[in-house]
């Protein structure tokens, strides 16, 4: 595994903590750091987020990751011991979403078929 993995790895885990323990911010809705896309000179960190809830919710716990980015990133570098902080950016990451829409698209395909082939009578000879 190349060592911007490894650093990626160990900046997802850190901002997850920092957000869970250290953001005591009430707009803040329910958080999951999904993944992190970093540059391989370690410079620059896309923070890929998911919130349980509505496009709003999205929109605020955005607004409030962006605010408190410095923050994050100070206390980034502390913990994984960079020579330079990468910049953060924070994304959202509606796959889990997708997903659910896509399983639902699929069951309601198959509620449809199944009477179809409930109905069909095979003859016997």
């Amino acid at each position: 595994m190349p060592r911007y993995e490894k650093v990626a790895e160990a900046i997802k885990r850190e901002a997850s903590l920092i957000i869970h323990d250290e953001l005591k911010d009430p707009r803040l809705g329910f958080v999951t750091i999904t993944g992190v896309e970093l540059t391989q000179d370690l410079r620059y960190a896309k923070i890929f987020f998911s919130v349980l809830g509505k496009d709003e919710d999205y929109k605020r716990t955005k607004g409030v990751l962006d605010s408190a980015s410095g923050f994050i990133r100070k206390l980034i570098a502390q913990r994984v011991k960079l020579r330079f902080a990468p910049e953060i950016t924070f994304r959202e990451d509606r796959s889990g979403e997708y997903s659910i829409k896509i399983q639902s698209i699929l069951d309601q395909i198959k509620e449809l078929d199944e009477p179809k082939k409930s109905t069909r009578v095979h003859k016997k000879k």
